[in-house]
């Protein structure tokens, strides 16, 4: 078919009243500028109720029911939360009622134990990596692997073992500790370990019948966390694979034992969207019972927002 330089004419276009048009953007949905003097609540207040705003506002509002209901409030953490320097916000939120329950990886553990020892974490991987020195430190592959091995002997899980460990050792960093501010508050933590990922593992003092032991433990103890989830709020920061995985299959395990999850809200906040958070915290496990909410940005940004949110509302001292 041979086509040619023919104009098409619009003169017939059908048009409608702009008024009788459902729109997505109303003027009650636009942001206000903000007041000098007026507190965190007040700014999230004035965010436009679209997008990214609207769903920050509503974690707010999420976790702030559970905790109020009461319903768990459980937050999973991937080691940079903890890099980023997030552990006395979230240990202020321990205090205030917002933390039930802690899920982290291997990394997670390691980077707390430093920053408690020796008030440092976060070696140059690639200065070390060449001298055959990363990863080496004495005090952090003998002391979590022992604390590990102790602790499972005793019926614990590798959570429990490493973060009571800690605790009843005093180290001169306490106050900026997850785990220590975990054991203070009775919060329980869980830790999820894929065998080889991390430095601990390259110590003669590892056990993997102790690892593997302590963190199918805690797989079990986080089942038994998320299992009580109605009504509550999992949060996923900054884990793309493990603690996603973990999470799903605690959802699967909960279901099969007809533990009834509704309401539930799922949080995935990191500053990249990743397949398995998206699918396994935020999409699946919320079908047909809640909302899955994702949140792109920074944790060093998003999380101490969220947090003077849940503090300005509480009103109570924190830690």
């Amino acid at each position: 078919m041979k086509l040619d330089y023919d104009e098409f004419d619009l003169s017939a276009v059908r048009r409608y009243p702009l008024a009788s048009r459902s729109s997505k953007v109303r003027r009650e949905d636009l942001a206000a500028p903000h007041a000098p003097g007026r507190g965190i609540g007040d700014w999230l207040s004035r965010l436009p109720k679209l997008l990214a705003a609207r769903d920050l506002v509503a974690v707010v509002e999420a976790i702030a029911g559970a905790a109020a209901r009461p319903a768990p409030v459980i937050w999973g953490l991937g080691a940079h939360v903890i890099k980023a320097g997030l552990s006395p916000v979230l240990a202020d939120l321990m205090a205030r009622g917002y933390v039930s329950a802690l899920a982290l990886n291997g990394a997670g553990i390691i980077h707390d134990v430093e920053m408690a020892l020796a008030g440092a974490t976060s070696e140059d991987v690639d200065a070390a990596l060449g001298p055959g020195a990363f990863g080496m430190a004495e005090e952090t592959g003998a002391g979590i692997n022992r604390a590990i091995v102790d602790g499972v002997g005793r019926g614990w899980g590798l959570g429990r073992s490493v973060a009571e460990w800690l605790a009843a050792s005093a180290p001169p960093h306490a106050d900026v500790s997850l785990l220590c501010a975990a054991v203070r508050h009775g919060v329980p933590v869980t830790v999820h370990v894929a065998m080889g990922t991390d430095i601990i593992h390259m110590h003669p003092d590892a056990s993997g019948a102790a690892i593997g032991e302590g963190s199918l433990r805690d797989f079990r103890h986080f089942t038994s966390s998320v299992a009580r989830l109605a009504g509550g709020v999992y949060l996923n920061c900054g884990s793309a694979v493990v603690l996603p995985e973990v999470f799903l299959k605690a959802v699967a395990v909960a279901r099969n034992h007809g533990h009834d999850l509704t309401p539930l809200t799922t949080v995935d906040l990191d500053f990249l969207p990743h397949y398995r958070p998206l699918t396994n915290v935020v999409r699946r496990p919320t079908a047909g019972i809640g909302r899955g909410i994702h949140l792109t940005g920074h944790h060093e940004i998003l999380i101490p927002l969220l947090a003077a949110a849940l503090v300005e509302r509480s009103g109570t001292a924190g830690a």
